[in-house]
């Protein structure tokens, strides 16, 4: 993939293609017709690669949970998934569109609604069992794991919070985000780092335009954050 926001639509759709062929276990399902019209839009839209990828991701996560799979997914089923994924990168980064407007000022595409605060609870809650059991992090983030996941499941318990006590909750899952994302980021050595960074102004790359340097460089290192949790399989805490 190329690092403009609008990619070549043909390319885009061989990348989706053959990822999802790689989640069928090597089924391939071709992208073509209204799946290829629905492909195309993704990356008319400016949805990065990996960021698509996530949400194709997420959409099999829940396919596995329910028992074992009968069929291969087609990629119509993952749309909701992948506009959600990138919403989410949206509202972290800082960008809503193919323009690169920031956040609060107009534009013709709306961010989507994303899930209730329990349904993202249940989601962080099983993710970050399937990063322990993957052994992505070492032995040393047990301790962290433990501690994050005991918060958690106190704030999924106060499912009614209101008001003022449903803000302090969701002030704290964006510490508990930033405290977890900060010790992976510092175990990564100086390489890693700068591949991630590199990683992360690709994906910038069509947006930088219309960005002042100061909000680029506040997605860039968001958007490293975010590569930072895909390369340990974990979650986003923060309730964006």
């Amino acid at each position: 993939m190329t690092g403009s926001a609008i990619v070549d639509a043909s390319e885009f759709c061989r990348e989706i293609e053959r990822y999802l062929c790689r989640k069928n276990d090597g089924h391939l399902v071709r992208i073509v017709g209204p799946s290829f019209d629905l492909v195309s839009s993704w990356a008319e839209r400016g949805v990065p690669l990996k960021v698509a990828c996530r949400g194709i991701d997420r959409y099999f996560e829940r396919y596995y949970a329910k028992g074992p799979k009968r069929r291969p997914v087609r990629i119509d089923f993952c749309e909701a998934d992948v506009l959600d994924v990138f919403d989410e990168w949206r509202r972290s980064t800082g960008v809503t569109g193919v323009d690169g407007a920031p956040l609060g000022e107009a534009t013709t595409e709306p961010i989507r609604r994303g899930p209730t605060l329990p349904a993202h609870l249940e989601r962080v809650l099983r993710r970050l069992t399937a990063a322990r059991v993957s052994g992505a992090l070492d032995a040393g983030f047990d301790d962290l794991l433990d501690h994050v996941g005991q918060e958690l499941e106190l704030a999924k318990s106060g499912r009614g919070v209101r008001g003022e006590a449903r803000l302090a909750a969701v002030d704290r899952l964006l510490a508990l985000d930033r405290e977890l994302v900060g010790r992976v980021r510092e175990s990564l050595d100086a390489a890693a780092r700068e591949q991630l960074t590199r990683e992360a102004e690709e994906e910038l790359a069509g947006f930088r335009s219309g960005m002042s340097a100061e909000a680029f460089a506040r997605a860039r290192g968001q958007a490293i954050d975010r590569l930072v949790r895909d390369r340990a399989g974990l979650p986003t805490i923060a309730f964006v």
